[in-house]
């Protein structure tokens, strides 16, 4: 018989060195040939990212960290070919080679001239003996970004293959090695407002001949080019308002293969994401999401034919195919994320890896809380959507009439989304009888373009509307307490928090996780990835500097009348410390 106890106050299993200690984050997935592998992030050894293979445990040794700073947030940090490993070390952001049995080895040298390179999305060209990816160089403030190729000779530092825009991403051989697919942007475009999609013939030296642009441009994102195993490329693009998948034929022409109101890609924060891969030469297999859900599917190219497959998970990424099956990375509301291989005939799953064992554990689910997507009304007659969990303890109920405090959750991004897994942090607050609504506010992936759009130039206000309107529709609808609202965020998140603190008298207290406070001083401090991220957010800097002091939480700083907890990372470079550091000394003020 539960314990009758008021909300809030329910005691769980499910605690801090639980979610930390025993939880380790699962990266990639690497097919060679019929070996499988995938990277693993361990809180118990700091953080390190180890690269493992099925059946063969650890293959990269401490202390090396498989991690690339490229863009700040990296991504495509290794890759393997015929059992060799190729892959980025954190601390010294060398291209490091290791052989089945030997020890890692540097194939770009150490840092010279004052100029330090960075290495990422990176592919083997085999019949050059070479790897090909993406550069950056950082030379005292200055920071270019190239596609090059590393020999497998001499230690250098790469031959360029393609520069002159901004940023590169996802270089691809074509399967007879005769062609290089690649994306490119520019400055103030983000990768989810505006790429290219460009194709060069690679010569018989190994450079690339005259570029040819395939697709893309200011107002068009573009994804994740490959190539068929029958020499086609393919991609997705959002020219229709929805990430899509596409092909390029032989005479040139583009065309969709599956047009549908449903994103086949998240935003292209980090590289090497894989939303698809080939079954063979005319089968796809692919997730997209649809009203907040996500799904795997068979795609048949000639008929344009998109069958789900019945699957317990409800998030998917790095697909690949190996011997005829599925290997990706998923998540479930109800257990750990996992890597899992998949038999795309009958929906047969194996799984590789968990990202946590105690997770898995039915006793400990017994505690979980199964989210649901809600939609709610907010400003402009529009409608914006949220996860809600409610308060969930095997062990106690609360009293009659009561109804639990609430916590509210801003992703970061701000061009992110809420993740329908599994999540121990808000499991954590629900088995103690507290609600918890993880908003995916105007702005937010998996929604189509126009809703991404929402936040164009609003930043700081439709992510704060939509924060208020979540809270105050989970209290209109009895499924929180009015009094006993808080809110919390990370990066991004964070500024949306102390926004809403600063500005709307909604919420009781709040947490910022490395939160913006002074926009204008973001604009000048951050990162080449991001630096006109707030042109699009905002607008121009410096031109429209007095509208970068209306939205920053430090100008309203007299308005946040409870309390607000703050936590900072001193080598942040996405959000840099003094961004917390002035609006703490500001309160103290």
């Amino acid at each position: 018989m539960p314990e009758t106890l008021p909300y809030g106050a329910w005691k769980s299993p499910i605690t801090s060195d639980l979610i930390v200690a025993e939880t380790i984050g699962l990266g990639g997935v690497i097919v060679d040939g019929g070996d499988i592998y995938w990277t693993e992030s361990r809180p118990g050894e700091g953080g390190r990212n180890v690269l493992v293979k099925q059946g063969g445990g650890d293959v990269t040794p401490a202390p090396y960290n498989v991690r690339s700073r490229v863009h700040e947030y990296g991504g495509g940090s290794v890759t393997v070919h015929r059992g060799t490993a190729y892959f980025t070390n954190f601390a010294d952001q060398l291209l490091y080679r290791l052989a089945p049995g030997g020890a890692p080895e540097p194939l770009t040298p150490a840092p010279g001239d004052g100029a330090r390179q960075r290495y990422a999305d990176g592919v083997i060209d085999a019949p050059r003996q070479r790897w090909i990816g993406v550069r950056e160089t950082h030379s005292g403030e200055r920071v270019d970004n190239a596609i090059v190729a590393v020999n497998f000779g001499a230690i250098a530092a790469g031959r360029v293959l393609a520069e002159g825009s901004e940023f590169y991403a996802a270089p691809r051989p074509s399967p007879d090695g005769s062609q290089l697919a690649w994306l490119a942007w520019n400055h103030p475009n983000m990768p989810w407002v505006g790429t290219e999609l460009w194709v060069a013939e690679i010569g018989a030296d190994g450079a690339l001949g005259q570029h040819k642009k395939v697709a893309g441009g200011d107002s068009e994102s573009i994804a994740q080019p490959l190539w068929s195993p029958d020499g086609v490329l393919h991609f997705i693009s959002d020219r229709s308002g929805w990430w899509n998948l596409y092909r390029c034929d032989g005479d040139g022409v583009v065309r969709p293969l599956c047009p549908r109101a449903a994103d086949f890609c998240p935003a292209q924060w980090v590289f090497g994401q894989a939303s698809y891969g080939f079954l063979s030469e005319t089968q796809i297999v692919c997730s997209y999401g649809e009203a907040g859900h996500t799904v795997l599917g068979r795609l048949e190219v000639a008929r344009g034919e998109l069958t789900p497959i019945a699957l317990p998970y409800s998030e998917f990424g790095s697909i690949k195919v190996c011997d005829g099956k599925i290997v990706c990375g998923a998540g479930s509301p109800t257990g750990p994320g996992t890597i899992v291989i998949i038999d795309p005939e009958n929906g047969a799953t194996e799984v590789l890896r968990q990202a946590s064992a105690a997770a898995a554990e039915p006793e400990l689910q017994r505690y979980f809380s199964a989210g649901r997507q809600v939609a709610f009304p907010t400003a402009n007659g529009l409608t914006a959507f949220a996860n809600y969990y409610a308060p969930h303890n095997p062990d106690f109920a609360a009293p009659a009439g009561d109804k639990p405090p609430l916590v509210v959750k801003c992703h970061g991004g701000p061009t992110s989304s809420a993740s329908s897994s599994l999540s121990l942090g808000i499991q954590f607050w629900t088995s103690r009888g507290i609600a918890v609504i993880d908003v995916d506010y105007g702005g937010s992936t998996g929604y189509g373009r126009a809703y991404r759009e929402r936040l164009k130039g609003q930043w700081g206000i439709v992510d704060v509307e939509d924060c208020v309107k979540a809270a105050t529709y989970a209290a209109a609808e009895g499924l929180a307490d009015r009094e006993r609202m808080v809110i919390t965020g990370g990066s991004a998140g964070g500024y949306t928090v102390l926004a809403a603190l600063a500005q709307r008298d909604v919420f009781k207290g709040g947490a910022s996780y490395y939160g913006v406070s002074d926009v204008a001083a973001l604009a000048r401090d951050t990162h080449k990835f991001e630096s006109r991220y707030l042109d699009w957010l905002i607008g121009p800097y410096p031109e429209r500097a007095e509208l970068y002091a209306e939205r920053s939480p430090l100008s309203h700083v007299g308005g946040l009348n409870c309390p607000v907890i703050f936590f900072q990372g001193a080598d942040d470079r996405v959000v840099p410390p003094n961004q917390t550091e002035m609006m703490v000394e500001a309160l103290r003020r």
